[in-house]
């Protein structure tokens, strides 16, 4: 079936259809396009939420990775990127084999059908144009043949009429033969021209048209199979990808069977394993025993310069204390009042309080109470860092516990022998490089290198005393290395050996942090604490800032342990609100500091100061 042959009268609405074929292969790309633009977006959003979720560097996330599940997840994450990249891999296809070669194809179908119809609309000119001729000819013909008529019959007229002149009738014969002269020559030539349409009409719709149409049939069925393959392009692209896909789609599962929670569950233990042993047995305290004591006898102050234990009390522990607390938060604890103030006197004379207000000396509350108000409190974090309170953290992390002390150091060698192997081969790089200077001058300077190898060797030298140092550090807690003696061991002096005093009431009252007790009723108890690194940061505790002031409404003779005298009228420095307890810390100078009952003193706090810091 040919349109030459079939259509040959449809010329308009060939041009319509033709036109309508090349919009809908223009429609096809615009979609082709919005779905590139979707795919891309898709992509870039895929890009973003997977990094939005990617583990940040020098953050808790960067630890929290060494987890199976954590490690599970950022693959994940990353065959999320991979399967992202998938869709950008699409959305280039089919920019690359199907817009950019149907664009091309399209504008190629525009300039055929242009050409086309531009060359049936001249034939169609053509024959409009012989047609014109045809018409023109045959009413000259048919005007020369009515003149001829006309001119035969009035020759006839004259001829007859006997009154006419012999010249009138020869005028009006001859006048006539002219007619029929100019008639047959009008015959002739519409005859010829007849015969040249003929041939030209003939032509036109048996040759140039069937040529012209069979073209854009041509160029139509072109373009409708150029679209089949567009279309067929455009599966094979999103099929080219699918095994990709899939083996992301793989590698997500395969991460999710490799998550192992015992071996999360051992990396726990490793991540927080303090290394200390769970505290001892609380001893029994015999309170049937009426002991009593006198201040003398049981401060701390004056057990310890007399520098000797009571023969009556074993030489051992019945508590420990927890040792990462620092030396003036851990006296904070033993030396401040634990038992209710006393109350104000009746006026601010001293005579209306007979030997002056003093802590009242109370008996020790039972036991059961003091381990009953350690279960029902809050509970403490037992984390040095958080009791740290904004200090620096030491060079060799003796704020951890012995196991994450060990774990950090071993780090830190590792990090400074990383540093140290890449400073060793940029000095063998350089070492090459002044080698070929020393025996091509002109190739360059060998001075340069020279002063650079130096710095190298200074810096792998530097790095090379870290690494002894953090291995000391390291081969002391793992127990490969003597123990540093008394001399270069910055002792604290508030714990002492076994034959040191005993701890006095305040003491007794105090529990350690683990939830221990230091001393039971019926025997004194020594502190004793084995020598550790953990002292080295017991003198590098900074006092505690001034919160406020206070002026002192009545005198107070501060007989008691961890308490201070204060005169009437004086003008002090306060350290540390009343928690509740009715006592508030106070400060004389740098190295005066105690406690007095809240109600002796009218308190005048910073606003801008920072508030009171506790202890635990």
């Amino acid at each position: 079936m040919s349109w030459g042959t079939e259509l040959w009268d449809q010329f308009d609405n060939l041009e319509k259809h033709t036109q309508w074929g090349i919009e809908v292969l223009e429609k096809y790309i615009k979609f082709v396009k919005e779905r590139t633009e979707i795919e891309i977006n898709y992509a870039k959003q895929l890009r973003n939420l997977s990094k939005k979720y990617q583990t940040k560097k020098n953050s808790k996330e960067e630890e929290e990775s060494k987890y199976t599940s954590c490690k599970a997840f950022q693959n994940t994450l990353n065959e999320m990127n991979d399967y992202a990249g998938q869709h950008e891999v699409i959305s280039e296809n089919m920019t690359s084999q199907i817009m950019v070669d149907l664009t091309r194809c399209v504008q190629e179908f525009k300039q055929e059908r242009k050409s086309h119809f531009h060359e049936g609309r001249k034939a169609q000119q053509h024959i409009e144009t012989c047609w014109k001729q045809l018409e023109a000819s045959k009413r000259r013909f048919e005007r020369d043949c009515k003149e001829a008529d006309r001119a035969q019959q009035y020759f006839e007229k004259m001829d007859a009429d006997i009154n006419v002149t012999k010249a009138d009738v020869e005028k009006a014969r001859q006048q006539a033969q002219i007619r029929h002269q100019m008639a047959d020559d009008s015959k002739g030539d519409y005859s010829s021209v007849l015969l040249k349409f003929n041939r030209e009409q003939h032509e036109h719709y048996h040759t140039h048209i069937p040529a012209i149409f069979q073209k854009l049939q041509d160029m139509e069925e072109k373009r409708i199979a150029r679209m089949g393959e567009s279309l067929k392009t455009y599966a094979d692209i999103d099929r080219r990808v699918i095994p990709i896909i899939g083996k992301c789609l793989d590698g997500i599962t395969k991460s999710a069977e490799s998550i192992n929670e015992k071996q999360d569950s051992q990396t726990v233990i490793e991540a927080f394993k303090s290394g200390f042993e769970p505290p001892g047995d609380i001893d029994f305290e015999d309170f049937t025993q009426s002991i009593k004591r006198t201040v003398s006898d049981t401060s701390l102050t004056n057990t310890r310069s007399e520098g000797k234990t009571d023969p009556k009390v074993p030489g051992k522990s019945r508590g420990k204390l927890w040792p990462f607390i620092k030396k003036n938060k851990l006296m904070s604890l033993l030396t401040s009042p634990h038992q209710p103030p006393p109350p104000p006197p009746a006026s601010a004379s001293t005579c209306a309080v007979p030997n002056g207000p003093q802590s009242p000396k109370q008996q020790k509350e039972p036991l059961s109470h003091r381990f009953n108000d350690f279960m029902t409190s809050k509970p403490k974090i037992h984390c040095f860092r958080s009791l740290k309170r904004g200090g620096a953290t030491p060079e060799d992390f003796s704020n951890l516990p012995p196991e994450q002390r060990r774990k950090k150091l071993q780090q830190k060698v590792d990090e400074l022998n990383k540093d140290i192997q890449k400073e060793i081969d940029q000095r063998d790089a350089l070492t090459k490089m002044k080698d070929v200077y020393m025996k091509n001058p002109q190739m360059g300077d060998a001075a340069s290198v020279t002063q650079k190898l130096v710095e190298i060797g200074n810096n792998i030298e530097k790095l090379r005393v870290e690494v002894h140092k953090f291995e000391s550090w390291l081969a002391e807690v793992e127990g490969r290395l003597p123990v540093r003696n008394d001399n270069s061991r910055r002792q604290s002096g508030l714990y002492e050996t076994q034959n040191a005093a005993p701890v006095n009431n305040c003491v007794q009252d105090r529990e350690s942090p683990d939830g221990s007790y230091t001393e039971d009723q019926s025997q004194e108890t020594e502190v004793k604490v084995t020598p550790t690194e953990f002292d080295d940061d017991f003198d590098d505790e900074e006092p505690l800032p001034t919160i406020g002031t206070c002026k002192a409404l009545y005198p107070f003779d501060g007989e008691n342990e961890g308490t201070i005298s204060v005169t009437e009228g004086e003008v002090l420095n306060v350290i540390e609100e009343d928690k509740g307890d009715g006592w508030t810390r106070i400060r004389r100078n740098e190295d005066e500091e105690g406690y007095v009952p809240t109600s002796y003193i009218e308190v005048y706090l910073d606003k801008n100061a920072k508030g009171a810091k506790t202890y635990i």
